[in-house]
């Protein structure tokens, strides 16, 4: 065998010779942000592998890797969407090293005057029923954090909300106490159950299309405050149905990590904006399409985006709230951290048959900026299940 094959183990149980056949696609020209559309990446934040603390017990992050991943982000020409459910919110990431997280990238983002949002969650609630009153406080208290660190706001689906509403008004009950003290406009947050179980019926709807017109009439009543909204429900024509919907000047961001290219594209009758995880690990590539969009090269975009499709379906398959891990690994096997641990030791929440799916389409999407350094870096991963 070379120096750049492995034995890759198939869905099959059995095991296949691979070597990289692909190419890295080159970084888009650093020529700023996109023009045609606006386009965050959701990131992730890297644990710190040498932390005495046990995983479940404590969050510990390698801070110094974790703000370079974002610069890497910016330096692409992506904004960053910090504290959302890729950094692990509700998944390993307690709100005191959030908090933290928001106040040093918020000063990256600053001397970088760069383009960031951040998550405004309920997840320092103590873990007991929470009533409406409550859910909102604690919304306010993290809201004050992200304005203060200069971010646009975007306030997350609250779990706690999910347990403690009886019905649509209750929803529309929180937000409109939330959104009547907001200082500056903010985005708000509609992750799917498939992303968290514990989300759903939120809106005060098990049926999709009837939450998305809860969420349409919402946006409606509070225009002046709301400038876009997240949805994450992995159905295109929910989304484009609901983009539709949304009163003149609220933007619809798309999060769906399954269908994000013909959402960005657009129709006739507009587009999405993206909030994407996927964006994460393909943020080189995914700058390269867009600024063949800002050219009106459709094709062009297709043609470069395309490809990562498939590689986010595998990353985003059910369940899918387990995506980190993908996103993650891809890090690791790219150079942008020296490991392949997680927040909470969530890294053994996908088995090595799917990290090595992961591995091909990578390769096949042009994601990998070194694949030699990829095929180096999965050999002990390999070992560690036993293949030689």
């Amino acid at each position: 065998m070379t120096g750049t094959s492995l034995r890759l183990p198939r869905r099959d149980g059995t095991l296949e010779p691979w070597v990289p056949p692909g190419r890295p696609v080159a970084p888009a020209a650093a020529a700023g942000p996109p023009t045609s559309r606006i386009a965050y990446a959701a990131v992730h934040v890297v644990a710190d592998p040498l932390s005495p603390a046990d995983p479940a017990e404590r969050t510990t992050l390698d801070w110094e890797a974790t703000l370079a991943f974002r610069r890497h982000v910016w330096s692409c020409g992506l904004g960053v969407a910090e504290a959302m459910d890729t950094a692990q919110r509700g998944m390993g990431l307690d709100w005191a090293t959030t908090r933290e997280l928001i106040a040093r990238t918020g000063a990256e983002a600053a001397a970088a005057k760069a383009r960031w949002c951040a998550g405004v969650g309920t997840d320092q609630l103590p873990p007991r029923p929470a009533t409406v009153d409550d859910v909102v406080a604690a919304w306010r208290e993290q809201l004050d954090v992200v304005s203060s660190a200069g971010a646009v706001p975007v306030i997350m689906a609250s779990r706690a909300l999910a347990a403690a509403a009886n019905g649509p008004d209750d929803y529309h009950r929180a937000y409109a106490k939330l959104l009547a003290d907001a200082d500056q406009p903010v985005l708000l947050h509609w992750l799917g159950e498939q992303f968290d179980p514990a989300l759903a019926g939120y809106w005060g709807h098990r049926d999709v299309r009837a939450a998305a017109t809860e969420l349409a009439a919402l946006c409606r009543d509070h225009a002046r405050a709301v400038a876009g909204v997240k949805v994450s429900v992995l159905d295109a024509s929910v989304e484009v149905e609901f983009r539709r919907a949304l009163p003149a000047g609220t933007a619809c961001y798309t999060g769906d990590d399954f269908n994000y290219p013909d959402l960005i594209a657009g129709d006739a009758h507009g587009h999405s904006e993206a909030l994407l995880g996927i964006f994460d690990p393909i943020a080189p590539v995914a700058a390269a399409a867009l600024a063949r969009l800002d050219q009106r090269d459709a094709a062009g975009f297709h043609e470069a985006i395309d490809p990562t499709v498939a590689l986010s379906r595998e990353i985003f398959r059910p369940p899918t709230k387990h995506y980190k891990v993908g996103v993650v690994f891809l890090a690791y096997l790219a150079g942008h951290q020296d490991h392949f641990r997680m927040v909470g030791g969530l890294e053994s929440a996908r088995s090595v048959v799917h990290l090595a799916d992961v591995l091909r389409l990578a390769d096949t999407a042009g994601v990998l900026p070194d694949p030699e350094l990829a095929v180096r870096r999965m050999r002990p991963i390999l070992a560690a299940a036993g293949i030689a």
